[in-house]
């Protein structure tokens, strides 16, 4: 899976799981994740995602530290799963 397919599907998947209320395409690769100047998810969206990310590509996140690096914003949680996928 391309870098691109790789973030459309994250994108879609995060739409999906987390009920978002934009379509894939309006969550912008630099956006944050977290906060009112981004998708505004909180605690229990964070691990929603995770465990979606861990079913759909065998991404884990060992501690807090990962995950709130990773979860930072779409690049950096693109980036997280381009380099740790197993599925």
């Amino acid at each position: 899976m391309s870098d691109p397919e790789l973030r459309e599907s994250i994108k879609a998947l995060m739409v999906e799981n987390l009920m978002l209320k934009v379509t894939p395409a309006e969550i912008t690769d630099d956006m944050p994740l977290f906060g009112p100047e981004g998708l505004g998810l909180d605690s229990i969206d964070a691990l929603e995602l995770v465990v979606s990310l861990e079913k759909k590509f065998g991404v884990t996140m060992p501690n807090a530290e990962t995950a709130r690096t990773a979860l930072a914003s779409m690049n950096s949680l693109a980036d997280y799963v381009a380099s740790n996928r197993k599925i």
